[in-house]
């Protein structure tokens, strides 16, 4: 993760996900209040699919920090000296999220499964995530440590979030917040590369400039205020899309009905002539 495409990776990856739960989470709101939607057979393939494929990302990061050509390649000791702990660090922080995925499969699959185990791994995978990246940076500059203690509210709030949805399940606004949450992580991530690995030809920053660690303090409320500017245009589109579909639908059944009226008055008035 030392480099530009390090921090993209696993960026990318929070914002597919965040992407897909802020049209996931909305539309099943809406499908609720109505008390209709998918059955549950296709509600519980698409819990299935997600489940596999927030197995499959982390444990392409763990193969990319792992095997990428000065990686450790799972070498933990070499003699006497630990091998690119940086590398091992990040590769356990995938770890977790992989085994919080495992669990949603197997709770999306299997009814007896305690309701909520889900939500409380992947509440512990985002403590891990923080409580790795907490002893991650010391002893760098300035603008180093601010960057990433930044990232680390975001970890902590997700994990609070996450931990009550254990007990208040299905809520809405919950959800939301995490969705947001994901949001900014992933566009978080891509930062701290623009910041500490400019792309190239990309000036330096300045990683002891005060004003920078200014700057980047409010570029992070910028961020967040685009993640859920993110989710509230989701969730708008989510309703006009429902919206639409119900009031079509409706014309469907009213054409249907006005057929049906006719096609009777029609019988009875066939029936009367015949008599």
């Amino acid at each position: 993760m030392a480099n530009f495409k390090g921090h993209a990776l696993p960026g990318s990856f929070f914002l597919i996900v965040g992407l897909w739960w802020s049209v996931k989470y909305p539309l099943k709101y809406f499908h609720q209040k109505e008390k209709r939607g998918p059955g549950a057979r296709a509600q519980q393939r698409l819990e299935v699919i997600e489940a596999a494929i927030r197995t499959v990302f982390p444990i392409i990061g763990i193969l990319a920090e792992q095997f990428v050509p000065d990686g450790p390649h799972l070498h933990l000791l070499r003699g006497d000296d630990w091998v690119k702990l940086m590398n091992w660090q990040h590769s356990t922080m995938y770890l977790f999220f992989a085994v919080s995925g495992v669990t949603d499969l197997l709770t999306a699959v299997y009814a007896h499964i305690p309701r909520g185990i889900d939500r409380l791994v992947m509440a512990v995978a985002a403590f891990a995530e923080g409580f790795l990246f907490y002893y991650h940076v010391h002893h760098r500059p300035p603008l180093d440590q601010h960057i990433h203690s930044l990232l680390l509210s975001a970890v902590f709030a997700g994990t609070v979030s996450l931990s009550v949805e254990v007990v208040l399940r299905d809520n809405v606004v919950l959800e939301l917040f995490r969705t947001s949450l994901v949001i900014l992580q992933g566009t978080w991530f891509w930062q701290i590369g623009f910041v500490l690995y400019p792309p190239s030809g990309a000036p330096s920053w300045d990683l002891q400039s005060h004003d920078n660690v200014m700057f980047i303090t409010m570029c992070f409320c910028w961020h967040y205020l685009a993640a859920m500017g993110i989710v509230a245009t989701s969730y708008g589109l989510v309703y006009w899309f429902v919206s639409r579909s119900k009031h079509q639908r409706g014309e469907i059944i009213g054409i249907q009905k006005l057929k049906s009226d006719h096609t009777y008055q029609t019988a009875l008035l066939n029936c009367s002539d015949e008599e």
